[in-house]
């Protein structure tokens, strides 16, 4: 219903923010790793989603899509509600939580409040495949600016291979054999070995 909204932040703390547009004031729940990215006073823009329940429409706002893409993946794993996805994205970072899920770091998660080990196990197994596909973002490696690369890993992706692994592949074939390879040798090398 509601992508983004644009304002002035009024009000702030750890578990809300107030952003004021064209005279209305949106309540915005919010995680302890957005509250630290904005400051009262200024203009900000938060991405949001709206849950509804019954006796309430809540909203929840978002520094940037990765977190809000992240909240949205998690609130997906049953057992796993609006305020619990929070609690996760208030305790660890969105590439803590995106690197927890694609090593089955089930420890990590279990010392998040609320978070026991079935449903850490839950979280893990439900999601791996896609935040080794959709969330975790592309590293460089040292390989900046490698349209090749990039080039191949998309190829890689739509043929459905997770993003964590082709990439891996990609690298380890440009550390090998060089930079001098067409986007086709890439990808027919990388298909080897995965």
């Amino acid at each position: 219903m509601y992508d983004y909204i644009k304002g002035k932040l009024t009000e702030r703390n750890p578990a809300y923010a107030v952003v004021e547009t064209e005279g209305v004031g949106y309540l915005l729940n919010i995680s302890l790793n957005t509250y630290s990215r904005i400051r009262e006073g200024e203009t900000c823009l938060l991405f949001t989603h709206l849950v509804v329940r019954e006796d309430a429409l809540i909203l929840f706002g978002f520094a940037d899509q990765e977190e809000r893409e992240l909240f949205r993946q998690l609130i997906s794993v049953s057992g796993v509600g609006a305020n619990t996805a929070r609690i996760i994205l208030s305790s660890l970072s969105s590439q803590e939580v995106i690197q927890a899920i694609a090593m089955a770091d089930v420890p990590l998660l279990q010392r998040i409040k609320g978070i026991g080990a079935k449903t850490a196990q839950r979280i893990v197994v439900d999601l791996k495949d896609k935040v080794a596909r959709d969330l975790v973002p592309q590293e460089k490696l040292g390989f900046l600016h490698n349209t090749k690369k990039e080039e191949a890993l998309s190829g890689l992706i739509i043929l459905g291979f997770p993003k964590m692994l082709a990439e891996k592949a990609l690298t380890k074939i440009i550390e090998k054999e060089g930079t001098d390879l067409t986007v086709e040798e890439l990808i027919k090398l990388a298909l080897q070995m995965l």
